[in-house]
């Protein structure tokens, strides 16, 4: 187990406590980084997508929190909570275990973290999320995708996959097809989805992942053919809903 620090408001384990807040001070060399910013795009474009602020939001697995901080300070009424970090603006908790009311929120967020989950956990993850919805709340949702491009192409040729992370941290990642039974499997709707990160073999990995920041521009460049091509995006962002057909049912 990883080492930790726990003082009042803040508690720091898995990868926090050798990294720090490696999201909110961001490192644009990090092979991950230009996925991200891209990431931060989508969810500003869902919120300004909402009606009015109005609406009680949980980040779910929340880690540092920096969606908390930001949307909090534009007006949001939103709270987070993390396992393995705490803060004034994240509580600690298990998205296993919720500690809220059934139809609490208006929207929960649960960005790249389904994927840490075993496949066990998963259903129960996304059951807590589903009890702590209001009927016709909304889930944004963010989740790799092992069928990528470079890993079918890896797979096709070597007989190996390439995950965005290793297998002992992603223990439950899986192609967008699974992501996609899984969701529905949990009760949600799925309004729509649409990929980030398109991993052209080769560019991808040798160029763009060794050099991010100078070839930041190269990933975006290929970025609409993530959206033209979900299936082979290295990460899927899926927009859903709780039905209300589905609460009266259970």
């Amino acid at each position: 187990m990883l080492n930790s620090q726990n003082n009042e408001n803040n508690f720091r384990n898995w990868h926090y406590s050798n990294y720090g807040d490696y999201h909110r001070n961001l490192d644009l060399n990090w092979s991950y980084a230009p996925t991200y910013l891209r990431k931060k795009k989508i969810v500003s474009s869902f919120f300004l997508s909402l009606a009015n602020k109005d609406v009680k939001i949980l980040d779910a697995a929340c880690g540092e929190g920096v969606f908390v901080e930001e949307l909090r300070t534009q007006g949001w009424d939103i709270r987070g909570i993390d396992l393995n970090y705490s803060s004034l603006f994240v509580e600690m908790g298990d998205v296993r275990n919720l500690p809220y009311e059934n139809n609490s929120f208006d929207v929960v967020l649960f960005l790249d973290a389904l994927e840490h989950l075993s496949f066990a956990d998963q259903p129960i993850a996304l059951g807590e999320i589903f009890r702590v919805l209001k009927p016709q709340g909304k889930l944004l949702l963010a989740v790799p995708n092992l069928a990528h491009l470079n890993s079918r192409f890896k797979f096709f040729l070597f007989g190996k996959l390439d995950r965005t992370d290793n297998e002992l941290d992603h223990i439950g990642e899986r192609p967008i097809w699974e992501n996609k039974d899984l969701i529905q499997k949990a009760g949600f709707k799925i309004l729509s989805y649409t990929g980030v990160t398109f991993t052209v073999p080769v560019i991808y990995r040798r160029i763009i992942c060794r050099q991010t920041k100078k070839f930041r521009w190269l990933h975006d460049l290929l970025e609409p053919m993530s959206q033209l091509f979900p299936s082979l995006a290295m990460l899927t962002f899926f927009s859903c809903e709780k039905p209300i057909n589905d609460v009266l049912n259970r």
